[in-house]
């Protein structure tokens, strides 16, 4: 995983926000702080903008692939609880509608490495059920 504490251990996993012990506020990821107690949020959610990210973030801090690819990246509103930014993933560019449903999945940073590097995305909800599921 690219950080400790973004997920749960559990299968699926879900993403660790923090809510404030004052406001109740939920924000992600949860703060180093004794004023956030750390809780689980939803898997699914819908997207509520996005954009291709279709330059190569500079090195340091980005170690991805030298081969960059442009990738989507998008905010998603789980809903109640906090719009987080995340990439999205199985999906076309030309596919992605704001307001599509989406699930929490864990995606390597560079898929040809050797040991990838796990990161939280969201894909869409069919993208996870067979075919022929119902949604």
């Amino acid at each position: 995983m690219i950080a400790e504490g973004l997920v749960t251990d559990e299968q699926p996993p879900r993403l660790i926000g923090g809510r404030d012990r004052e406001s109740g506020r939920i924000v992600f990821p949860c703060p180093p702080s004794p004023g956030f107690e750390p809780v689980p949020l939803g898997r699914h959610g819908r997207l509520w903008s996005w954009t291709v990210q279709r330059y190569r973030p500079k090195s340091p801090p980005y170690a991805g692939p030298a081969a960059f690819e442009p990738w989507a990246v998008g905010y998603v509103e789980l809903p109640g609880e906090v719009i987080v930014e995340s990439r999205l993933a199985h999906v076309a560019f030309d596919a992605i509608a704001i307001g599509m449903e989406l699930e929490l999945t864990l995606i390597a940073l560079d898929p040809a490495a050797t040991e990838p590097v796990l990161i939280p995305a969201f894909q869409p909800l069919a993208a996870s059920q067979p075919e022929g599921a119902g949604a």
